[in-house]
């Protein structure tokens, strides 16, 4: 049985995985920033008859990840396995996003996991043991329009856990990378605009247009796939024979990484174009 500790559990992907590695026998601790919102994970867990742990953990405070970390050690002993989850999504043209909501941007999905890692790895490391993974996204790979502060953020946590990952290996600390799709989960719902971007930007018609297009990748027939894929890969993933860095995860998250793979990107650029039928 490991000790599993996830932030950003109230709801998506967060929520299912802290159901799935609790039915494998895991001991889990699901933390959120507001404990109040975990009601839906606990009558979830209650229903299958799981035992999970809730704690606040809000990763833009030190205090609270270290006071959430000394409980889980606490109460479970060594964290074995640490997914960092919790993130969220500015939607704006690189033009109309203001300074302060880069920054929450950023603060949120690197600095935030940034954060957390800290706290947790110098145990690992010193006991030569333990796994951390790191929910990127497809656009962590390649940058979408309307998009680019949130693949900017993702790119960078890309950076990191490859950087971390060859830092890691000599002391039996393993990094892991999942990469979604789209996937209909509350994280979408999460995700805010930028305030000028809006009616009045002068991208908004485009993006509008992008975003019907974009839209039939998603599974078949423009129907995202089930999240709870997510959740498995991600099991899949910790306990995998044969690890690897990166799991991808989706049809159109694999599409677009392998079209990404075989061409420069004038040519991926316009095999994207010509699939989702989108030209200025």
């Amino acid at each position: 049985m490991a000790n599993v500790l996830i932030t950003g559990t109230s709801s998506g992907f967060g929520m299912l995985m802290a159901l799935q590695f609790a039915r494998k026998g895991d001991r889990v601790f699901a933390t959120m920033r507001t404990t109040a919102k975990a009601t839906e994970l606990q009558k979830r867990a209650a229903a299958e008859n799981l035992k999970i742990g809730v704690l606040q953990l809000d990763i833009l405070d030190d205090k609270s990840v270290s006071a959430a970390v000394e409980e889980a050690t606490k109460i479970g002993g060594a964290i074995d396995v640490l997914i960092n989850n919790a993130g969220m999504e500015l939607r704006s043209s690189i033009e109309d996003a203001d300074d302060d909501e880069i920054r929450r941007q950023f603060d949120t999905n690197v600095f935030g996991t940034m954060r957390v890692i800290r706290a947790v790895l110098p145990a690992m490391r010193e006991r030569g043991a333990g796994t951390i993974v790191n929910l990127s996204s497809i656009a962590g790979i390649v940058a979408p329009p309307y998009g680019g502060f949130y693949s900017a953020s993702k790119h960078a946590l890309e950076a990191i856990s490859e950087a971390l990952h060859y830092e890691l290996s000599a002391f039996g600390v393993r990094v892991i990378v999942i990469e979604p799709g789209a996937f209909d989960t509350q994280f979408n719902s999460n995700a805010f605009d930028a305030r000028r971007f809006n009616e009045t930007s002068p991208y908004h018609d485009l993006s509008q247009r992008f975003a019907a297009s974009f839209s039939k990748l998603r599974g078949n027939g423009g129907t995202p796939a089930d999240p709870n894929d997510v959740a498995v890969t991600t099991y899949d993933a910790v306990h995998d024979g044969t690890p690897r860095l990166r799991y991808l995860v989706g049809a159109d998250a694999n599409l677009i990484a392998t079209v990404r793979k075989q061409a420069d990107f004038e040519g991926f650029e316009a095999a994207m174009r010509q699939t989702l039928d989108w030209h200025d």
